[in-house]
This record gives C-alpha cells, sequence and structure tokens, in this order.
C-alpha cells in the first residue's frame, strides 16, 4: 500500500480541526498553517453602528459565511435581544445552521456554498426598493452586492470583522513546506491562495507551483492556473466534506496515474 502524503490545511486558526481529523481517517499526515488570520472588531464605526441599530429596517439579512455569523451575531445580540422580523439568508448548509444555533429558526439558505446559488432564490429575484443588508468581513467578492444593487435593492454591508494575511517571516512558509514534505495543499478561498504566494519569493513560488492544489471553486481554479498552478483540483465547495471528497479522489487518481496502487 502506498503511503499517501502529507497535506497543507490552511483554513483560519481554530477551524482546521475537523478537516485535518478527516484527512487523518484517510490516511493522510496532515499539517496547518493558515493562510487568512479573522480579526474581531473592537469597535464599531459611525456606519457599521447604523447597520445594526437599524437592523429591523432591513427586509433581508444575508450572512455570506458562518464567520460571519460567528462575529455579526455577537454584535447584534448586543442591540437586538430579541431579533427583529426579517428574511434571513445564509450562503450554505453550514452558515444556515450557524444562524439557526443563534436562534434564527427560518433560514433562506443556497445549496451551493456560492453567492450565485443564493441569488436564485425567488426571494431575492424581485428586491426593487427592498433593504438589504449584507453581514461580512472587510474585503472579499462584490458579485452579491452588485447583482442586488442591479436588481434595484438598496444594499448595506455589515463588515463586522477582518482578514489579514498571517504575519510569517521571509522564507518561514517555504522551509515548512520543505520541512513537512507537503505533497498536496488544500485552499479555502482566493484570497488565501493570494496570501499564500505572497509569503513566497518567486523561486519559492515556481517550486510550490507544481504541487497539487485543492480549491473549493471553478473560480478559484481559474485563478490558480493564472497564477502558474498545473495541477488544480476542484471540490464542490469549501465545505469539510467537500475537501474530504476531493482528496480522497485525487488520490485515486494519482494512484492509478503513478501506479502506485494501494
Amino acid at each position: 500500500m502506498a503511503l499517501k502524503p502529507a497535506v497543507l490545511v490552511t483554513r483560519p486558526a481554530g477551524q482546521a480541526q475537523a478537516l485535518c481529523a478527516g484527512l487523518q481517517r484517510l490516511g493522510f499526515r496532515t499539517h496547518s498553517q493558515p493562510m487568512l488570520e479573522l480579526k474581531p472588531l473592537d469597535v464599531l464605526d459611525s456606519a457599521q453602528k447604523q447597520c445594526v441599530a437599524h437592523l429591523d429596517q432591513y427586509q433581508h439579512v444575508i450572512f455570506i459565511s458562518g464567520n460571519a455569523v460567528h462575529f455579526g451575531m455577537q454584535w447584534i445580540a448586543e442591540s437586538w435581544p430579541e431579533l427583529p422580523t426579517s428574511n434571513w439568508y445564509a450562503i450554505g448548509s453550514a452558515t444556515a445552521e450557524r444562524l439557526r444555533e443563534s436562534g434564527i429558526s427560518q433560514v433562506h439558505s443556497s445549496d451551493r456554498m456560492t453567492s450565485e446559488s443564493l441569488l436564485a432564490n425567488p426571494a431575492l429575484e424581485r428586491v426593487a426598493q427592498h433593504r438589504v443588508l449584507i453581514v461580512k468581513g472587510f474585503g472579499g467578492r462584490v458579485s452579491l452586492r452588485d447583482e442586488l444593487l442591479a436588481r434595484g435593492a438598496i444594499v448595506d454591508e455589515f463588515n463586522c470583522y477582518r482578514r489579514i494575511c498571517p504575519g510569517l517571516e521571509s522564507g518561514e512558509l517555504a522551509d515548512k513546506l520543505t520541512q513537512w514534505a507537503v505533497g498536496l495543499v488544500l485552499i479555502s478561498s482566493g484570497e488565501g491562495l493570494a496570501n499564500m504566494l505572497s509569503l513566497l519569493s518567486p523561486l519559492e513560488s515556481s517550486k510550490l507551483a507544481v504541487l497539487p492544489l485543492i480549491v473549493p471553486s471553478r473560480r478559484v481554479a481559474q485563478l490558480a492556473r493564472e497564477w502558474g498552478f498545473a495541477d488544480v483540483h476542484c471540490a464542490a465547495n469549501a465545505s469539510d466534506a467537500a475537501m474530504l471528497g476531493a482528496a480522497e479522489r485525487w488520490w485515486q487518481e494519482y494512484s492509478k496515474e503513478s501506479g502506485t496502487g494501494e
């Protein structure tokens, strides 16, 4: 039986344990190095305070991720011990479950972990002059906001946390990849991929580009290929289950092509 390679898991700190455990059950060795750090806000600026204070004026409230629920609901709960009646939305089933755990029983959710899937929800088709609040971190994609604006909605964004690049020393990431003998990298987002490349020198990046990547979407796969990665495999989404399935499929394909077998 061929020995499965070491896998680099790049989820933020505190969010990689379940994925690492699942990979280990499949026979992979795992190492965790976050490519994103999530930072709570110490205070809200005036615009963000207004979003929370006037939460009851939004017909639609959309949480783009579990992180948005975690950080956003902390601020919302302080001002709203009893949540207002709105249409609550979540991108992906895991985000929806986090909302339910926060006390919101009726949640519209998308089948897939994409803005495009959520936008197909009939409740968001006719939103002209409706007020919509998107709960998210600073930065990130704007396709959800732009499409809702195009449909005539009045859109505000509640940016409730920051995503930053981890503070690694020059050469530190490359040393870890070599020391750990990483043979497969799991990327959770395009931003995480960009951060990883920013932490490597051009020579280090060219060496990394030969490693197989598993990414959460076709969009991130296209970015990876544009940035020089040749061996890119697309999971159904960024969930643990989808990443585990993609890793196992990659190994089966690799074993067959290389003749190593299992």
